[in-house]
């Protein structure tokens, strides 16, 4: 299921208003229907949603049909507002908090990327939930995990061991799920550290497109602050890393994560960030959607999260419009009005080749001189990034 270019997706990352993920321990049909029914009047055309892996696959041989069943409510609430969905599995890692089950810790405790146990496990869980979800209609993706690479260094792992590692349960997917979109992701440590054990061969070879996670926290907003060139085409730039990156040039990117974190981006500027992020980035060829991060505030009764995961969602846990969600939805109704139209660019060559040499990955990350360079550039027009 994969757009018209001159028609970018549009849709949200689902945070439950009411209790967080914790909302899966007593899920409730009818403050689902609420939430998404916020984001349906948005123009939002998809949802991605996270059910937790321990609370689905508590014991390696126990997949629990209730959980199932809640998952498969949430997509048929979906589907009543228009919403088509996206599946994640394994969480995994989650604003902040990793959920593991029990039996890949403590005495049995085997890394989840290279236990031969875990893998198995893991295999019939991801058989077990693709294969329920694939009975709807409205379900397009099914994605491994939330940047799964998160779970690293607790989890042991080498480079080879999380490529096949993600090859096999990709399989397992289509296996399960023939006619869903299986994909791989990743948060932009793999673009950018060079000794982090996840490559960005991984993005471009693995799954049927690639996904992007744009967060400014990662030091691209000290670069120039919260509306300065970097801050704002961030996500351009890991969308021309991704394209240049791939074999294929036809390989579509999903910019599958952004938000406006505080304090990187105050609130005064969050509906401005919004705008003009999205305004830069709609127009790369490449580009296969946006969605957003994330639909629903964290009620701030919940404890321990980090400050900024508290305040990212579209709405407030009242289901309150916030401006950025505005901004969102304004420059959605613009593309759909007037579509997009693909306009003339320069090419920058990287200094090294991303598929060869990982190693090097620093010498494009936020802040570096080719990350400069380019973003000067950019601020002239649309730049394409070949790899030498």
């Amino acid at each position: 299921m994969l757009s018209d270019p001159a028609t970018p997706r549009f849709g949200a990352n689902y945070v439950p208003s009411q209790g967080w993920f914790y909302s899966w321990l007593d899920y409730d049909p009818a403050a689902t229907r609420r939430d998404l029914a916020d984001l349906a009047g948005l123009g939002l055309d998809h949802v991605r949603v996270f059910p937790i892996w321990p609370w689905i696959q508590p014991n390696r041989a126990i997949i629990r049909e209730r959980a199932i069943e809640d998952l498969l409510d949430l997509i048929d609430a979906a589907a009543e507002n228009g919403l088509a969905v996206a599946v994640d599995l394994i969480q995994g890692h989650l604003s902040s908090f990793d959920f593991l089950p029990s039996w890949v810790l403590t005495w049995h405790r085997g890394s989840l990327f290279e236990s031969d146990l875990v893998r198995d496990g893991l295999t019939a869980y991801v058989e077990a939930v693709a294969g329920a979800v694939a009975s709807r209609p409205n379900v397009f993706a099914i994605t491994l995990g939330n940047e799964v690479n998160n779970l690293w260094p607790d989890s042991s792992t080498t480079p080879a061991s999380s490529t096949s590692w993600a090859q096999d349960l990709l399989v397992a997917v289509k296996k399960a799920a023939p006619e869903v979109l299986a994909l791989h992701s990743v948060f932009d440590d793999a673009w950018y550290k060079p000794d982090h054990p996840f490559h960005p061969v991984d993005v471009v070879d693995l799954g049927e497109l690639s996904t992007v996670h744009s967060w400014v926290f990662n030091g691209v907003s000290r670069v120039d602050g919260p509306l300065g060139p970097a801050t704002l085409t961030h996500a351009d730039y890991l969308v021309e890393l991704a394209a240049a990156t791939s074999l294929d040039p036809s390989r579509p990117v999903w910019l599958q994560e952004i938000g406006v974190p505080g304090p990187d981006i105050p609130l005064d500027l969050q509906a401005e960030f919004v705008r003009r992020t999205v305004e830069l980035v709609v127009h790369n060829p490449a580009l296969w959607g946006v969605t957003w991060w994330s639909s629903h505030d964290i009620d701030r009764r919940l404890l321990d999260f980090p400050d900024r995961e508290y305040d990212l969602g579209l709405f407030t846990v009242d289901h309150q419009r916030k401006p950025a969600a505005q901004a969102l939805a304004d420059v959605i109704a613009e593309v759909r009005a007037n579509g997009v139209q693909t306009q003339p660019a320069t090419t920058l060559t990287a200094p090294l080749n991303l598929r060869t040499e990982p190693h090097r990955r620093a010498e494009i990350a936020p802040g570096s001189s080719f990350h400069l360079e380019w973003v000067a550039a950019r601020e002239q027009g649309p730049v394409r990034i070949a790899l030498p």
